[in-house]
């Protein structure tokens, strides 16, 4: 499953070359010209990182790292700020406004890779490879594909670590809270209701092979994941 990586980029020539570096180390190159184009693309796909240039047209990347932070859909989302200022002043100007980690162009693509890599490490709660049968449903890890009855359903990151965790822990009932710090990690701060975004999500691709019944709501209490219906 391939991590969705945004790229908001106004020079042609290095959109292109961030875009060729990340695709070609197996992750999925989403691009932006500007904040606005950007945020286009995170209504229609929410990204698992985003490579932000600090000196976007209209509005710079510091002002919208700071409002991606404020939402409640992308302030779970790691950042990490590209820009040709190396001062200090700058660096801490960047990692206030929300950003994970920042980078200096020009930069060599090993080392913006190894620095999305260690972003999303951080981000990502690590879950163990074996692979997970519950009913009719088949989770795979390693491979990253979810089966039902020897047929695919294709599942975003974060719905494939909300389905592992319901999966490995069957018949118990999760509070959204609860559900926040086992699948987006302590160190993450984003409203409860972003559960339940990921929650429709979820139910919506496994409706297709009838096993969106699996993942049920406990009115006042959260969401349960069971095979006995």
């Amino acid at each position: 499953m391939k991590a969705k990586i945004l790229i908001v980029e106004d020079e042609p020539a290095i959109q292109e070359l961030l875009a060729f570096n990340v695709t070609q180390v197996g992750y999925q190159a989403l691009r932006a010209d500007d904040a606005d184009s950007a945020w286009q693309q995170i209504d229609e796909c929410l990204p698992d990182l985003i490579l932000l240039d600090w000196m976007l047209p209209t509005t710079s990347g510091v002002v919208m790292a700071k409002q991606l932070r404020a939402d409640a859909r992308t302030g779970d989302i790691p950042i990490i700020m590209l820009t040709a200022r190396g001062d200090e002043h700058d660096k801490v100007q960047g990692l206030e406004a929300g950003a994970d980690d920042y980078i200096t162009k020009p930069f060599s693509p090993r080392e913006l890779m190894a620095r999305i890599r260690a972003v999303l490490r951080r981000h990502l709660p690590k879950i163990p490879d074996e692979v997970v049968i519950v009913g009719d449903l088949e989770l795979s890890p390693v491979s990253h594909r979810v089966m039902a009855s020897g047929k695919e359903i294709t599942l975003g990151p974060t719905e494939f670590r909300l389905l592992h965790f319901l999966m490995t822990h069957p018949e118990r009932v999760y509070s959204r809270i609860q559900l926040l710090e086992q699948v987006w990690g302590s160190q993450v701060f984003v409203e409860e209701r972003t559960v339940d975004v990921h929650i429709r999500r979820l139910r919506a691709a496994l409706e297709a092979r009838g096993t969106d019944k699996f993942i049920q709501t406990v009115r006042g209490s959260g969401y349960r994941f069971s095979v006995n219906l």
